[in-house]
């Protein structure tokens, strides 16, 4: 579960602050302290956000602020203090009294980068840059995230044809038992007339065998069964 809401959104004033409402806050804090901001804007009397409070307390209205520009000995102190800290702000604003981390931040982000750059020091890193010219443009082109191409898909190996695929592919009425075309087996025979396929002729064996099968039926006692006829509206017809 997550943290109740510190206020009610909408019963409260956004925006700039006003001179009266910044009288209220620090004539408060003066009397009874910073205490809990959650519970100070009601106990104030302001119709702001608790978070709107301590941010508007602790940037502008702290009697130990420390105003205006920054001095070249507190640059130095932040380069020092990025180059061993890096983008801990609120741990660099505590070695710079009167200073906030909001606007050591801003300034870090508006001035002490360009001021690195045009020295030839990389701000993140804190080195020299490796080629010369604009120090902006090495710095971001140094830091310019590489595109690394996705893994290319493995090519698969084409498939094994059989010999059985390959005579298909080479003659495919023969292998399959079609019958070819007459302009396909015209074109096979060199253009000549392609000899129609004659019935076999009858053998020896295949002689006897249709003349004496009813002999041999006779010599075994079976008895002759009548010859076959061709059907005809699904009744066979008898001798």
């Amino acid at each position: 579960m997550g943290r109740s809401p510190c206020c009610e959104k909408a019963h409260t004033n956004k925006g700039a602050w006003t001179k009266e409402e910044d009288q209220r806050l620090i004539a408060y804090i003066r009397a009874h302290g910073e205490g809990c901001w959650r519970s100070l804007p009601k106990a104030a009397g302001l119709l702001r956000c608790g978070k709107s409070c301590r941010l508007r307390w602790m940037n502008y209205l702290r009697p130990d602020l420390k105003r205006g520009n920054f001095t070249d000995d507190e640059d130095e102190l932040i380069i020092r203090l990025h180059s061993l800290l890096g983008n801990k702000w609120s741990l660099i604003a505590g070695q710079l009294p009167g200073r906030t981390d909001n606007e050591i931040k801003n300034y870090w982000n508006t001035h002490i980068k360009r001021k690195l750059l045009a020295r030839g020091i990389d701000p993140q890193t804190h080195r020299p840059l490796l080629s010369g010219g604009d120090g902006i443009a090495a710095s971001n082109k140094r830091h310019h995230r590489r595109r690394i191409p996705y893994p290319s898909r493995r090519r698969r190996r084409p498939r094994r044809s059989s010999p059985c695929e390959a005579a298909a592919a080479a003659a495919p009425g023969r292998l399959l038992g079609r019958r070819l075309p007459q302009q396909q087996r015209h074109n096979e025979h060199g253009g000549a007339a392609v000899p129609r396929p004659q019935p076999r002729a009858l053998g020896r064996a295949d002689a006897e065998l249709a003349a004496g099968g009813d002999a041999h039926q006779r010599a075994a006692g079976l008895p002759l069964l009548p010859p076959r006829l061709p059907r005809r509206g699904g009744v066979q017809l008898s001798g």
